[in-house]
């Protein structure tokens, strides 16, 4: 597990950036954290690694956006399924098991939907307000 603390939406964008440069076809991103604590902020960075140069927003009532750079980006968020049953029912299976990269926020409504090959990033807001930034590789998967 990596673990990092930003300081800002940039620095929380830089991350993304970082984990975006080691990203292959068919990785697929899982993102939690609290409402505002910078999921989105961070796709941002990872499109930004993928040579994806316009902005990046929260598909929270369209559920899934896709983005064209070096590689399609799918950016799904799951904010608003009620089961992780709904997950399947989107039929992304084509996106997850394809040639692009996957980032989910609210990754944890995907329940065990969610492939266990995911690379798992929780972003927690702490007291002071800076972000804290945990990265968990699935087995095998160097950081």
């Amino acid at each position: 597990m990596n673990e990092r603390i930003t300081q800002n939406a940039e620095e929380t964008r830089e991350e993304g950036i970082r984990l975006g440069n080691s990203l292959q076809p068919g990785d697929i991103v899982a993102l939690s954290g609290a409402l505002g604590a910078g999921k989105t902020v961070f796709t941002g960075g990872i499109a930004q690694a993928l040579g994806i140069h316009e902005p990046v927003t929260s598909p929270t009532f369209t559920l899934i956006s896709e983005y064209e750079g070096q590689m399609p980006l799918y950016h799904m968020d799951l904010y608003r399924l009620g089961t992780p049953g709904e997950f399947a029912w989107l039929g992304v299976e084509e996106m997850l098991d394809g040639q692009g990269i996957s980032v989910i926020e609210w990754s944890e409504r995907a329940g065990e939907e969610l492939p266990e090959r995911a690379i798992r990033v929780v972003i927690d807001i702490e007291e002071n307000g800076l972000r804290k930034i945990q990265i968990h590789h699935p087995e095998g998967k160097a950081s």
